[in-house]
């Protein structure tokens, strides 16, 4: 067997596997595809891509493979059917998962004689080719190095360190921030319509004032890594803040539970600090959660 430098296998065909070989076969790399899906090796197919017929044969026509799965735990399912091809070879596991599963399936994977980085896709969707898409990376500077060139065409890249969980830590870091803003958003323009006005209208004024978001993450960074930002009056204006939202929701028949959540936050700062004796804010109450 010969192996070819501009050359890689991907193993998972969802989505994002999908838009990773697309995005390699763009950049002219040769690709071997697996996956349990025949129809999507055979989508893949049609674009340039190469079939293996089995896992083994995927790990063998590559030094490296680039893994996109649902889990970690879907990686043993995999990987497990080929461990005696795995020797040798470089698994960059580009799925989501914790922190420390992905340090453990490190571990898995260099216990079988391969070398092992990890990834995060920070994307639009499974636009990885959207101005705003990259990696994070983690593990040994050396493998990533080493292959840093032939997987440039994924995204622009982010090494972060030598820990094989740091990747995960920051992706899902930056996940926590997104997933109540796309619910958020959801509850928002829910509120217009129900109150029988235009999305449309209401959209360019929700994009402008996103423009100060960076400002509070600034001003915020700041204050977390001191302890956190907490005035009593401050968060009592919050809790306030909060109930007026989840009047103007629930009066037009829109869902407020997200914005309940947010203020049983305000609600149990405000009673720590009481109990304290001094402000206690919403970030030490989530960082040192019992």
């Amino acid at each position: 067997m010969s192996e070819q430098r501009n050359s890689v296998s991907v193993i998972g065909l969802g989505p994002m596997g999908q838009a990773m070989v697309r995005a390699l076969l763009k950049a002219g790399v040769e690709v071997t595809v697996w996956n349990r899906s025949t129809a999507k090796v055979e989508a893949m197919v049609a674009l340039g891509a190469k079939a293996a017929a089995t896992v083994a044969e995927a790990l063998d026509a590559n030094e490296v493979s680039v893994v996109s799965l649902t889990h970690y735990a879907a990686m043993y399912d995999v990987l497990g059917q080929a461990v005696d091809h795995l020797p040798g070879k470089v698994i960059a596991n580009l799925s989501s998962d914790s922190p420390e599963h992905a340090r453990k399936g490190a571990e898995w994977v260099r216990s079988h004689g391969a070398q092992f980085i990890s990834g995060g896709v920070m994307s639009a969707g499974d636009n990885i080719e959207h101005p705003a898409s990259y990696i994070f990376y983690s593990g040994p500077r050396e493998v990533f190095d080493a292959h840093a060139d032939l997987l440039r065409p994924l995204s622009p890249q982010e090494y972060l360190g030598t820990d094989d969980g740091l990747a995960q830590v920051f992706y899902q870091g930056l996940l926590t921030t997104f997933h109540p803003w796309l619910l958020a958003f959801d509850q928002a323009t829910a509120m217009i319509s129900k109150a029988g006005h235009s999305v449309a209208q209401f959209v360019p004024y929700a994009i402008r004032s996103s423009e100060a978001y960076p400002y509070f993450m600034q001003e915020f960074s700041v204050a977390n890594e001191n302890g956190g930002w907490a005035e009593v009056a401050s968060l009592k204006m919050m809790d306030a803040g909060a109930q007026h939202i989840i009047e103007a929701s629930e009066e037009v028949g829109v869902d407020a539970t997200l914005s309940h959540a947010a203020q049983a936050f305000w609600r149990k700062a405000v009673a720590a600090s009481e109990e304290a004796g001094r402000a206690v804010s919403t970030y030490e109450l989530m960082r040192d959660a019992k």
